[in-house]
């Protein structure tokens, strides 16, 4: 896919959010995410043709927060996952955000 499936999620503890011109840059390598009014989070929906595949998208985006330790928020459905990444650390997004919605898109 891209360099950010490659990556792993650091400690964001102290740190600051992105730049509105890095988010861009990052957003660019996502497609399908993108960012919410406020620039604080970045968000995609998924659709899939029954909620058994919906469930085992979620277990997989599961193990993807438990290994990078880093957490969305989902909203699941019957055929629909709407998932949302921040970082509650620095107030906003950070490279994190974008390395595990690289991780999630690359699930598909």
């Amino acid at each position: 896919m891209n360099d950010l499936t490659t990556r792993h999620c650091e400690s964001c503890e102290g740190g600051s959010a992105l730049s509105t011109e890095r988010a861009r840059e990052l957003l660019a390598q996502v497609p399908g995410w993108s960012v919410e009014a406020g620039g604080t989070a970045i968000r995609r929906a998924f659709e899939f043709k029954n909620y058994y595949e919906t469930v085992a998208f979620v277990n997989a985006i599961a193990w993807i927060s438990h290994r990078e330790d880093h957490h969305p928020d989902l909203e699941v459905g019957y055929k629909t996952c709407r998932v949302r990444y921040s970082t509650h650390a620095v107030g906003g997004l950070s490279e994190n955000d974008f390395i595990c919605a690289a991780k999630v898109s690359a699930l598909l």
